[in-house]
């Protein structure tokens, strides 16, 4: 027996300690797509943007707001999307998620680890403004 435990557990948890030392890996960032942005006459110093946003497997958004009415339209996969004092859903293909201009996303990810998601969102922001504002 002594023979086993030094010709395989030691080794064995030497590896599995080397596994365990080992820092996680980043969740996979998503991909935006911008498809238009367009003023709007009838609004001064407001404009409309259309974007998609690729979700990898496991992907997951920082805490941001967006200081814009955005809506959010599902196209392949399942997200998770959730705003500060609001519940979380999760959304499949066709269903859709609005948020304020004073919200604080604080849920937004892939529902899936192993299956991409697709969603396009449609906002109405001050011009100049940024589209995606972190929050610490």
């Amino acid at each position: 027996m002594n023979r086993f435990i030094r010709a395989v557990c030691i080794p064995f948890g030497i590896v599995l300690g080397a596994f365990a030392a080992m820092p996680a890996a980043a969740a996979p960032e998503a991909a935006v797509t911008m498809l238009s942005a367009k003023d709007l006459a009838d609004m001064p110093g407001k404009e409309a943007i259309v974007f998609t946003v690729d979700f990898p497997p496991g992907s997951v958004d920082p805490v941001h707001r967006h200081d814009a009415h955005a809506f959010v339209y599902v196209l392949e996969g399942s997200i998770v999307m959730g705003v500060q004092g609001g519940r979380e859903v999760t959304l499949t293909p066709g269903q859709t998620f609005y948020e304020a201009p004073g919200d604080i996303h604080t849920v937004g990810r892939n529902a899936s680890s192993t299956r991409p998601a697709k969603f396009v969102v449609t906002m109405v922001k001050n011009k100049g403004v940024p589209f995606f504002i972190p929050v610490k």
